[in-house]
């Protein structure tokens, strides 16, 4: 069976109990969670230091939800994980984090949450409830569903957007929410077209799918991402410089493809997005450009 190419979190160098339960929690999954500063970002409230607490403080939430997840699966999964070439080396599947543990510090987490979420207001925890939701039914039974894994997976991600924008008190754009669906979609879609070519059966959905039909439904979703996202461009703002970024969201989509299929990467989105050096600098300048245009629009 073939080892993947990026390392999972949460393995090598975690032998004493506090730093393999910190891995467990997956700190370096908390960058999907930088997502609820796009309400903020792209409703131009950047120099509004209130909004700013709460996104932070929001941003703190989800983390802490996202890590109460990832143990509670994690638990779940122990005896699957124990047969993946790298997943075994996880805290919980290792024995290096007790499973008991691990509940207790997910309850703290979730409460945790749903404590910040409150404070935040009603709109706000009925978000955190939801997303806390969708997790443990992702876990629970979701995650076993061909193409439901995929759409569970992408829903999630517009419940961080949407909670961003609703914590901060701005208008949640629907373009917005489109192009997160889609972008996290074509992700989750990539992700499982990784697993797939690495032959890591041993993850249940993967029955459900084919090295062609993802192929074809790579490259569906990848086109709507740069079809949505260019209409976004042109109808959320007055100022059209928004739309020369267009071009940078394709290179992205498009060298992702790339490494996908040449070299196999995909398995962890969140690793390929931060040590590919042309994703990463692209990435860079689509913020700065979203900036600028931004400002002036």
């Amino acid at each position: 069976m073939a080892e993947p190419l990026i390392a999972p979190v949460g393995l090598a160098g975690t032998s004493t109990r506090p730093a393999a339960l910190v891995a467990a929690m997956r700190p370096r999954q908390w960058t999907k969670n930088l997502l609820l500063f796009a309400g903020i970002v792209f409703a131009g409230e950047l120099g509004d230091g209130g909004r700013w607490v709460a996104a932070i403080a929001a941003f703190v939430a989800y983390c802490a939800a996202s890590s109460a997840a990832y143990l509670v699966n994690d638990v779940r999964d122990a005896a699957a994980d124990r047969l993946h070439p790298a997943k075994r080396l996880r805290p919980i599947a290792s024995g290096r984090v007790s499973p008991g543990l691990a509940l207790v510090v997910a309850a703290t987490l979730a409460v945790l949450a749903l404590g910040v979420a409150g404070v935040l207001g009603a709109a706000s925890l009925a978000c955190m409830l939801g997303f806390l939701a969708l997790q443990g039914a992702y876990s629970l039974r979701l995650k076993t569903i061909g193409l439901v894994d995929v759409l569970a997976i992408a829903a999630l991600f517009v419940l961080r957007a949407a909670a961003g924008a609703i914590a901060v008190d701005v208008r949640i754009s629907p373009w917005l929410l489109v192009c997160t669906f889609l972008l996290a979609l074509f992700l989750a879609l990539a992700k499982r077209r990784a697993e797939l070519r690495l032959g890591l059966g041993v993850r249940p959905a993967l029955a459900g799918y084919s090295a062609g039909v993802l192929d074809r439904l790579l490259g569906v979703v990848a086109v709507a991402t740069i079809g949505v996202y260019a209409a976004y461009t042109v109808a959320a703002y007055d100022s059209l410089l928004l739309v020369a970024t267009v071009p940078l969201v394709a290179f992205g989509l498009l060298r992702y493809l790339s490494l996908l299929r040449t070299e196999g990467m995909g398995e962890e989105p969140e690793a390929v997005l931060v040590t590919d050096l042309p994703i990463l600098l692209t990435v860079a300048v689509w913020a700065a450009a979203c900036a600028v245009a931004i400002a002036l629009g």
